[in-house]
């Protein structure tokens, strides 16, 4: 283990995802607490500047979801108070957490992603409807671009109710629209620690139950979701996710830590849907699972992240 440190785990905020941030941020701190580290977790909140200009901690450990916090805005407060800290930086993880820059990253390197539409808030809600089916067909998800968590998705709406869902989600700003593809629902975690090339976690494929998606309650729901480790798939196919899950990860500029999600139709066709660039740390989390199938335990995993920070500098 690394020699104890004193870490500020950030939690909470402003997000949408607030609450799940602070749950993260208790296993965290906990996690971090058992591999000997001195641990403070620090509410992002008007005060947070100050704190931790004051307490000028060893590493700081965003444990946020969501913007702001994921999307770059306190990378660039901690860069500015030049703390060392687990995560990517500004560029990264505005990237990472928004989805049409994102995609467009994955595109020039080659990885595969489904077809989208892209809709601005001032666009005429009555020719909504008429784009997307014609370009994707009435089968579709769409998803504000620049929020995680499944916050705000519409999954298969009717096609009369297209317009009214694309409407709902541009209350949270700018929409992205991909095609309904059946398939497994699969996550790989990366690992990049500072100084080693990164690598990837076992693949793991994510079952809900019949009818259901990973969705906000299955996501963080005890015995909602059930994490397969690996993922029963030819073997070739788990070769070919986590190189793109590493190959995703270098493209949008990450470190330290992401995790991408991915569709497998017909257990051979992959579709990458996004990346995370602080992933989940609460108990029904993929991200820790990954680790412990590769024989990081938690404490272990957690201690890695903050000697890679702080060597970083």
């Amino acid at each position: 283990m690394t020699a104890p440190c004193d870490v500020i785990v950030l939690q909470g905020g402003q997000s949408l995802e607030a609450e799940i941030s602070r749950v993260s941020a208790a296993q965290v701190a906990a996690g971090l607490e058992a591999a000997g580290h001195h641990v403070t977790r620090l509410e992002v909140d008007r005060e947070a500047p100050v704190r931790l200009a004051e307490a000028r901690p060893d590493v700081v450990f965003p444990a946020l979801h969501g913007p702001p916090g994921e999307d770059g805005t306190v990378q660039g407060l901690l860069d500015i108070l030049q703390l060392p800290y687990v995560g990517g930086g500004v560029a990264a993880s505005a990237l990472a957490m928004d989805k049409i820059c994102a995609k467009a990253m994955f595109r020039r390197a080659g990885l595969p992603v489904a077809d989208d539409v892209v809709i601005f808030p001032d666009s005429a809600s009555e020719d909504v409807a008429a784009q997307i089916i014609d370009t994707l067909g009435d089968q579709v998800v769409i998803k504000p671009s620049g929020q995680g968590s499944a916050i705000g998705v519409a999954r298969l709406p009717a096609p009369d109710e297209i317009a009214a869902a694309v409407t709902e989600a541009l209350k949270l700003g700018t929409v992205i629209i991909e095609p309904f593809i059946a398939g497994r629902e699969i996550t790989v975690g990366v690992l990049d620690l500072h100084g080693q090339a990164p690598s990837a976690f076992p693949v793991i494929e994510i079952r809900t139950a019949p009818g259901e998606w990973y969705d906000a309650v299955n996501r963080y729901q005890a015995g909602a979701s059930e994490h397969v480790i690996p993922a029963p798939l030819p073997a070739a196919v788990n070769a070919e996710l986590q190189r793109i899950a590493i190959a995703a990860h270098s493209a949008l500029g990450l470190r330290d830590l992401s995790r991408a999600d991915f569709i497998v139709a017909n257990d051979a066709d992959i579709y990458l849907l996004e990346v995370n660039s602080l992933p989940g740390m609460t108990p029904t989390s993929l991200y820790p699972d990954g680790a412990r199938a590769d024989g990081l335990e938690f404490p272990e995993l957690l201690d890695a992240l903050v000697k890679s920070a702080q060597e970083r500098g």
